[in-house]
């Protein structure tokens, strides 16, 4: 579907809606849709798609699909991968500390059939996207935070972690002397999505967040509709890159709903990213603002998109773990 034609297709549906009329919105056809400008978008089923160069975590991923597994375990072995590892600065164990000096993790997953869960400011957890995980299975609740998440992952077993390592430790203290206390965008963080062998999509997102940010800030990471989307019918979609913009936006929720409308996920993710750009365009004219996201549907076509570039994805599918560099709205 044409770019120019979906649009009006899509404000006509909206039209028809204020004014009563039903049914003229149709459903994305996964069979049927396709791509614009991505010529990684080869369908396969089963498959994960990640954010950055995550080929650990997509091969720990296809390890679990590949064996017949559900997508939902595939994504949290997935991240639990750059989780535990002290050399990646924006997830879990290494992760750069906020101002003062406490690393503190961001969060969540969900499900084919709409079950979520998330976890935000915790610290001294190693693997949060696995206590998201609890709080989506084991409580009436789909976000915990804080000291009463730590509280529940205490209950559940999960250890208590020291997150800082020697390496980030030491570059707080030179940050504080060279900036003067201000932030620095941390673009790393992991999002990943799965399709299984049955059908099944889900996802994740976690982080440490943006380096040296105010203690208790929270980005779009753990937040439903922001950082992460799935809608089974559609497709799924998860987001890198600043996330307060992520969140105005809701990236995430966008990009599906607007498959849902007729868009392949490669026109999805332009138009979220595009909107970023028109809506924000003072807020993101500093070159080192950088919004990127991912989506797939349930035929296992996919799409990626950024702001600026530089912005990588990986994929595992068909038996081959692939980078590979997304287009970007800008090209400074």
């Amino acid at each position: 579907m044409k770019r120019r034609v979906f649009f009006s297709n899509a404000a006509l549906a909206a039209l028809a809606g204020s004014m009563g009329f039903a049914g003229c919105a149709k459903a994305a056809d996964p069979k049927t849709t396709k791509h614009k400008n991505n010529p990684n978008s080869a369908s396969g089923k089963p498959m994960t798609i990640a954010t950055w160069p995550n080929e650990l975590a997509t091969a720990a991923a296809w390890k679990v699909l590949s064996s017949g597994g559900s997508a939902l375990d595939a994504v949290e072995q997935g991240a639990q991968i750059p989780e535990a590892d002290p050399a990646n600065t924006s997830v879990g164990l290494g992760g750069l500390p906020d101002r003062d000096g406490t690393v503190s993790l961001d969060a969540c997953i969900m499900d084919a059939v709409g079950n979520a869960g998330s976890v935000t400011f915790v610290q001294n957890i190693l693997h949060p996207i696995s206590l998201a995980r609890k709080v989506m299975e084991k409580t009436p609740h789909l976000m915990l935070s804080g000291a009463g998440a730590e509280k529940f992952a205490a209950a559940e077993g999960f250890p208590k972690t020291n997150l800082l390592t020697e390496g980030s430790r030491k570059a707080w203290e030179e940050w504080k002397i060279k900036t003067g206390y201000q932030p620095i965008p941390n673009h790393d963080t992991i999002g990943i999505l799965a399709l299984d062998q049955k059908g099944e999509l889900s996802g994740g997102c976690t982080t440490s967040g943006a380096a040296y940010k105010m203690h208790g800030r929270v980005g779009d990471s753990p937040i439903i509709g922001a950082g992460l989307f799935v809608d089974n019918e559609i497709g799924a979609a998860t987001a890198t890159g600043l996330g307060e913009l992520m969140m105005k936006t809701l990236s995430s929720f966008l990009i599906v709903e607007l498959m849902r409308q007729g868009a392949s996920p490669q026109e999805a993710c332009e138009e979220a990213i595009a909107r970023i750009a028109r809506k924000y365009p003072e807020k993101i004219k500093p070159t080192d603002v950088q919004s990127g996201v991912i989506a797939i549907n349930p035929a296992g076509e996919h799409g990626a998109f950024s702001l600026r570039s530089g912005f990588s994805y990986t994929i595992f599918m068909n038996g081959e773990n692939k980078v590979y560099q997304a287009d970007s709205y800008l090209k400074d």
